[in-house]
């Protein structure tokens, strides 16, 4: 399985920007469909967004459509979510995760198997 580690949160004002970053390691990174989730106090873990293999294809929650972007760099084992215009509901703990099989954008997280340990976001109002 792989290792990952996010960086990047942080507190910030509402309409502001975040980027995480999530390093990976232990296996061909390349091979690994990335995907962010979230997670807020009282409340269920959420997909937030993925990228396959290649970089090609994206797929978001529609809550953060036009407002994120997810990126990866395979030659730097890294993959990205930009986070602009930042509202107080996106305070949440942001986890990395890659998902093994053989769907190419899938938005479970009972799909994904391994996760990193958490960035905490927090936007103020």
């Amino acid at each position: 399985q792989v290792q990952l580690v996010e960086s990047g949160g942080g507190l910030v004002q509402a309409g502001g920007s975040l980027r995480l970053s999530c390093a990976a390691s232990g296996r061909t990174f390349s091979s690994d469909v990335m995907g962010w989730f979230r997670q807020a106090p009282g409340k269920e873990r959420e997909f937030v967004a993925a990228i396959r293999r290649s970089g090609g294809r994206t797929a978001y929650v529609d809550s953060v459509k036009g407002r994120f972007t997810i990126s990866r760099d395979n030659a730097k084992n890294t993959v990205y979510l930009q986070m602009n215009s930042l509202k107080p509901e996106d305070t949440a703990v942001y986890y990395c995760a890659a998902y093994y099989g053989s769907r190419s954008l899938p938005t479970r997280s009972t799909d994904f198997g391994s996760w990193g340990q958490g960035t905490q976001v927090t936007v103020s109002s």
